[in-house]
């Protein structure tokens, strides 16, 4: 149960497609504790003939102190806990794994594909991070609850939150069943109310938090065959400056990343003609790589440079939308 970024954007050539669904480092200061050192009193000292080797001892004495001195730092600076949803494969899978890697503690949401967030899990941990599985519907609010609630009792607390989760039911509006619309409603928009009202209860508490959520181009420009998809992520916009405005004061950034054509399984399948007549559409002329969106995302969630940044939405579609 992934984004469904790179769906939407083959849609909007006109091609319709199932959706597939769903490193950087990240150094933590240690603040240096310096020891006040007391001043050497030499008043004591004799003038005899080994004086230059007296000396020169207590200035040895005076450097092993200043290294110890050196040695003493604030404890480690604790590894923020994100979740995110749709995180078995695509790219809510390349957003898992670069926060994984740089030292984040990752809770990987997945929806049917438990065997692939196992996988995802392991290569966090093969690259010494932390990170935890939970299979869940995040259009419930039972899976929401009970999937921060396992966050939280794993690691205390929730810091960053990535609503990636997303289907794609596509047809022509004419066409288009009540179940249909219904279901990409309920996971596409409800989901990102549920989980972001869930998580913002926790980083209230300590007036600190990230939340950012996958949103697309389709929800900015439209779409044919995309009337709930398209509202959707219209909505998830929408819903992300609210939050924002409203959660500011308690120092929570909100922010939605709206990615384009974005590589995966799907477009690999399209052909020569398909994807020539896509890759007309994109000035850049070549597709994303899901972990592109995940730096954007990955700066975002834990880069002190985005601390001033909220109510955005960020388009990272290789020009289409200008």
């Amino acid at each position: 149960m992934a984004s469904s970024a790179s769906g939407s954007a083959i849609m909007a050539a006109g091609i319709t497609m199932p959706d597939t669904g769903c490193h950087k480092i990240c150094h933590f200061q240690q603040p240096f504790l310096s020891n006040t050192l007391h001043p050497i009193n030499y008043s004591n000292l004799q003038c005899r003939s080994n004086t230059k080797n007296s000396f020169s001892s207590v200035v040895k004495a005076q450097a092993v102190t200043v290294e110890q001195a050196t040695a003493q730092v604030a404890p480690k600076t604790e590894a923020p806990v994100v979740i995110v949803t749709g995180a078995s494969r695509g790219i809510g899978k390349a957003i898992s794994l670069a926060l994984g890697k740089a030292g984040c503690k990752v809770l990987v949401n997945y929806s049917r594909s438990s065997k692939e967030a196992e996988e995802v899990c392991k290569e966090i941990e093969a690259c010494g991070g932390q990170a935890l599985s939970f299979g869940g519907d995040v259009s419930k609010e039972q899976d929401v609850e009970a999937m921060i609630k396992t966050a939280v009792d794993a690691w205390g607390t929730v810091d960053v939150l990535i609503n990636n989760a997303g289907i794609t039911r596509d047809g022509l509006l004419m066409r288009m069943t009540t179940k249909q619309w219904q279901e990409v409603i309920d996971l596409n928009l409800t989901g990102v109310y549920l989980c972001t009202q869930a998580a913002a209860k926790i980083m209230m508490k300590k007036k600190k938090g990230k939340i950012i959520n996958i949103a697309s181009i389709v929800g900015l420009v439209g779409n044919f065959g995309q009337a709930n998809y398209s509202a959707a992520k219209a909505g998830v916009i929408g819903l992300t400056k609210t939050v924002a405005k409203e959660y500011a004061s308690r120092n929570i950034n909100v922010n939605a990343v709206a990615p384009g054509f974005i590589a995966s399984d799907m477009t690999a399948k399209l052909g020569d003609d398909n994807e020539k007549k896509i890759l007309g559409q994109i000035p850049l002329g070549r597709y994303g790589q899901p972990e592109e969106v995940a730096g954007l995302v990955e700066f975002l969630a834990i880069n002190p440079a985005s601390n001033y940044i909220t109510g955005q939405v960020l388009t990272i579609d290789g020009g289409m939308v200008m």
